[in-house]
């Protein structure tokens, strides 16, 4: 895994930011290869798949409120899931709800960082796991953290998305 030493692009140090805010040491690292899919990331990071939290935004199909599932980067998300939690049926965001929402692009979503405040799921799956490498609002910076610091981080709510 190489990184880029110079400053981080605008989207990454906002990501950077917001973690210093919470008074979190985790450290926003831009990389030379992509890190867009979680194989793409697992690949440039050096890590298994599993480590890698997909960010996926979603929307209710009734009311339009965006939901934030971070699911571990080998399992799918069952949208009846994460509907029975809701109480009514969701719907992959498209690109533009997802930039307006999150005020990132597919692909460097963070867990955090956002310009609207998301209901949130967490895969009980990636609390398993000691180390995790999330997006940092590029499709090439990424930031680790200990697993057990992604609730605290989120306010997410932990379930099984499978």
């Amino acid at each position: 895994m190489s990184s880029t030493p110079l400053r981080l692009s605008k989207s990454a140090q906002s990501v950077q930011d917001v973690l210093a805010q919470k008074g979190l040491t985790f450290q926003v690292v831009e990389l030379e290869e992509s890190t867009r899919t979680a194989l793409e990331a697992a690949n440039t990071i050096g890590c298994d798949v599993a480590q890698i939290i997909k960010s996926l935004l979603f929307r209710t199909k009734d009311t339009r409120k965006p939901v934030l599932v971070l699911a571990s980067g080998i399992n799918r998300v069952n949208e009846k899931a994460i509907a029975h939690h809701l109480g009514e049926k969701i719907e992959k965001a498209d690109a533009n709800f997802t930039r307006e929402v999150t005020g990132f692009a597919i692909g460097g979503i963070p867990p955090v960082g956002h310009q609207q405040v998301l209901t949130t799921f967490i895969d009980e799956d990636l609390l398993k796991l000691d180390t995790l490498w999330a997006a940092a609002g590029t499709p090439f910076a990424v930031f680790s953290l200990h697993a057990k610091d992604l609730q605290n981080l989120t306010a997410g709510t932990i379930i099984s998305i499978k």
